[in-house]
């Protein structure tokens, strides 16, 4: 496997310091005795633990017939059968174990203990216990609850390829087709994915026409669209399987960052890839690596900022240093499902680990805390005029600046939508508010709901974050309509929050005169599909 030094593309020639684990040349070679981790073996009980796991299954087994001694055949006893029933089971796991065997061992998932290996996560990230896991989760009802969600999930996915199907002509005329059952999904959903490149989509209604499926669905239409399943030769299965993790490890109760943020996030970085400046330019590894790190640059996020994190000695910041903890852990993340899925399995090493690290790079940017430094750097692009976007290592710049912008566009949406997304970070910050009181931390600033309002914190948030972005980002589109569009919501927006401030009332109960102005020049009416 070749060596990773950092967050280093040979295409790119990007760096971020301190993000992956490196192998320097001057390193000995590991022990042609102790295995390629250059550590002495790990034994328990006169068992080595440096087996793969089917070597390791297979040692305890004979170990444990050695030990036991015991009759065999008709003469074992109760106990002996349960224990070969668990035999069984284990034979099972070790058949599946065998199947991903090849490449689980290419991944070299370890610690951060160990070095020359990018670290790869799953999960993880909650700052305190899940009360639920102290619940008996093999209750029969949990059992039949999850089974149901799951049946949704994949019936809603074979929905979408019969709809696909359907889309491009290729009508089964088998008479024993079941048409009836997908409909609806025809009639509702598929329609909105025809739509998909507007800015009025509505993420909410799609995702309740999806039950509740919207990141896998709109990934998969977004890579049909693009071709990208051709022409990474991507295993349809795989690319399920990814998807699904990644939908599954955002986490539902969050008000704010969930599976419904990031296929938000996803259908905005579309738009943004349709851009005519952009689009043009663009390579099919710069859509694939837009899309995927728009669809995961929030996975297992824990509904707490970072410096919640920090102050609770979280063990996620401990790993990553207090230096873009979450997002670290996102791509980390991203990583070990790419990994465990084997999405990218059949591409050369070199070139699966490039995409990798390029996917670490766009999800990075996200960190708000950097903020200043690529809003100056993009800034000063501008004012010299010397992007070229022929240039690998600018378009990839001006992914991470489109990522950035998908991520925080909720205040450049029709109102109706924009209200619903900042209620919903709202109401996550005072939920960490409450946390924070109850354990007699210090309140977090916008996380105290008696002294920050929803209006009040959209405002700041506008002004300081949102707008100086968008602002550059209007310059580099030259205008285009969408940036018009955006920019046009965007003060409408925000001049109705600072009413709603002034007049200390909450959205619903107001009605404002500017719901019935007009709509800026260019900026597009509510209700008005623009490309």
């Amino acid at each position: 496997m070749p060596v990773l030094e950092g967050l280093w593309s040979p295409d790119l020639g990007l760096r971020d310091p301190g993000l992956g684990v490196g192998v320097r040349p001057d390193e000995a070679p590991p022990s042609p005795v102790w295995g390629p981790l250059g550590t002495p073996p790990v034994t328990c009980g006169g068992l080595s633990l440096a087996l793969e796991l089917p070597a390791l299954i297979r040692q305890l087994r004979a170990a444990w017939r050695a030990r036991r001694g015991g009759p065999r055949g008709p003469e074992r006893s109760q106990a002996g059968t349960w224990v070969e029933g668990g035999v069984a089971e284990v034979e099972e796991v070790e058949q599946d174990t065998e199947d991903r065997r090849a490449h689980l061992a290419a991944d070299c998932r370890l610690s951060a203990g160990h070095a020359g290996v990018l670290l790869a996560e799953r999960r993880g990230s909650y700052p305190l216990i899940d009360l639920r896991i102290l619940n008996t989760s093999a209750q029969q009802g949990e059992v039949e609850s999850g089974t149901r969600r799951k049946v949704k999930r994949l019936l809603s996915f074979q929905r979408y390829c019969h709809a696909s199907r359907l889309l491009r002509g290729l009508v089964p005329h088998t008479p024993g087709s079941l048409h009836l059952l997908d409909d609806d999904y025809l009639g509702q959903a598929a329609h909105m994915l025809s739509k998909v490149g507007t800015w009025n989509f509505d993420i909410f209604l799609f995702d309740r026409l999806t039950n509740g499926n919207s990141l896998v669905t709109l990934m998969c239409h977004l890579f049909n669209v693009y071709g990208l399943i051709h022409h990474f030769q991507l295993d349809m299965v795989k690319l399920h399987r990814f998807l699904g993790m990644v939908q599954e490890d955002y986490h539902s109760h969050n008000p704010y960052h969930n599976a419904v943020h990031a296929a938000d996030v996803t259908q905005a970085m579309y738009c943004y890839l349709k851009e005519p400046k952009l689009a043009e330019q663009l390579s099919p590894l710069d859509v694939f690596l837009g899309l995927m790190a728009a669809a995961a640059h929030d996975v297992d996020h824990p509904g707490v900022n970072q410096p919640f994190l920090i102050k609770t000695r979280h063990h996620l910041a401990s790993l990553y240093q207090n230096t873009s903890v979450l997002e670290s852990h996102h791509w980390r993340s991203t990583v070990g499902m790419l990994r465990e899925s084997g999405l990218l399995s059949h591409l050369p090493a070199d070139m699966s680990q490039d995409m990798e690290q390029q996917l670490g790079s766009l999800i990075l940017a996200t960190d708000i805390s950097r903020q200043n430094e690529f809003l100056s750097t993009f800034r000063e692009h501008l004012d010299n005029q010397d992007l070229d976007l022929q240039h690998a290592p600018h378009r990839h710049f001006i992914l991470q600046i489109a990522l950035k912008c998908a991520d925080v566009c909720n205040p450049c949406r029709v109102w109706e939508l924009s209200r619903q997304w900042s209620e919903r970070v709202c109401e996550e910050f005072y939920r960490q508010g409450d946390l924070e009181r109850k354990f007699d931390l210090e309140i977090s600033p916008l996380c105290n709901q008696q002294a920050d309002s929803v209006p009040a914190i959209q405002i700041g948030f506008i002004s300081y974050i949102v707008e100086p972005l968008f602002e550059e980002w209007h310059r580099f589109t030259e205008p285009s309509l969408l940036s018009q569009t955006m920019m046009g919501h965007l003060h409408k927006n925000q001049a109705r929050w600072s009413r709603l401030r002034h007049a200390h009332a909450p959205p619903d109960a107001q009605t404002h005169p500017l719901a019935e102005e007009p709509e800026p020049e260019g900026g597009g009416g509510e209700g008005e599909d623009i490309p």
